[in-house]
């Protein structure tokens, strides 16, 4: 059966920068969605979201925008800003675990509220023409807290769910419930999506035996630890180039000297960098070893004789 890979947006990690960069040098994504935009009750939607997701700044097949509310008006609001650039679906973030955004009731913190979730919807679908998208955990306290929802996510034509196969207050720790899962498949008459802790072939094969049915597969937190993993999902080969290394660090010079652009200052981008690498490395020999020398690094040369010397190392 053919299959379809789409990586799930990571705050503050995967921008436009980012995602042009890797679909430049490693490809394998068919889909990329946009960090969530949040309006926190202004009806404005800040320039660099809006930078984000300008069609000029974006050069990767299929780009899908990404909304965070539990308001009707700002979701509304959102819906006409995006379609102004011509995209016609909006995404809606019910998945994000963190406390600052569930204690507020949005994200995976609203999965609890069907009521909600349904008026906005039923605003959605009767006040614009978007064509509606979720990302959602299975709940934020208990798995069975989506169960609930169905019963008013199918009175709508959304065009999918994708479902972390995780609750929000385990935030990434601990492993994906998949008999959970399961329990949503059989559940809804929607399409669904899976994501969650899809970092190797082998367990990318695993899943698909275990739902045959599902074809569109999200990538997150593995996409970012191993850049190479979407391409070889799709050759269905475990096989590095003979060059890996030159090109992640053609890969990595990249985004640096685009992010060392765009920030002010040495240490956003440090932060930045030491961020990812806090991915990257656990694809390297000795992860541990890896971050520590990058963490180490005080200013821009030493970070950049850190990275000669891990990639040195590898070779």
């Amino acid at each position: 059966m053919s299959f379809k890979l789409l990586s799930s947006p990571l705050q503050g990690l995967t921008d436009f920068r980012f995602r042009n960069v890797f679909h430049y040098y490693f490809g394998g994504i068919d889909t990329f969605y946009s960090p969530y935009i949040r309006l926190d009750g202004k009806m404005l939607v800040k320039a660099s979201y809006e930078r984000d997701i300008f069609p000029e700044n974006n050069t990767t097949p299929e780009l899908i925008p990404q909304v965070i509310t539990n308001d009707a008006e700002e979701f509304l609001f959102v819906a006409k800003f995006v379609q102004q650039f011509g995209y016609k679906e909006l995404n809606w973030n019910l998945g994000c675990p963190y406390p600052m955004v569930t204690k507020r009731g949005m994200g995976s913190g609203l999965i609890c509220n069907p009521k909600k979730i349904g008026y906005i919807l039923d605003r959605a679908h009767s006040e614009t023409n978007i064509l509606v998208s979720m990302k959602m955990r299975m709940g934020y306290e208990n798995s069975s807290e989506i169960l609930d929802t169905f019963p008013i996510l199918d009175k709508y034509p959304l065009k999918n769910i994708a479902i972390h196969a995780r609750i929000g207050k385990q935030l990434y720790k601990g492993g994906v419930d998949l008999d959970a899962f399961q329990r949503c498949i059989e559940h809804t008459k929607h399409t669904l999506y899976y994501n969650g802790d899809i970092t190797s072939l082998a367990g990318f094969k695993k899943l698909q035996v275990r739902f045959p049915s599902i074809n569109h597969w999200m990538i997150g937190r593995g996409l970012i630890a191993n850049p190479f993993l979407p391409g070889m999902i799709k050759k269905g080969s475990n096989t590095y180039p003979y060059n890996r290394w030159e090109i992640f660090r053609e890969f990595h010079d990249t985004i640096y000297k685009q992010y060392d652009e765009a920030l002010s200052g040495p240490t956003p981008i440090k932060m930045k960098m030491q961020t990812f690498w806090g991915y990257f490395s656990t694809s390297f020999a000795d992860p541990q070893k890896t971050l520590k020398k990058i963490k180490k690094a005080a200013n821009a040369m030493a970070y950049k004789q850190a990275v000669q010397e891990i990639l040195t190392n590898e070779q």
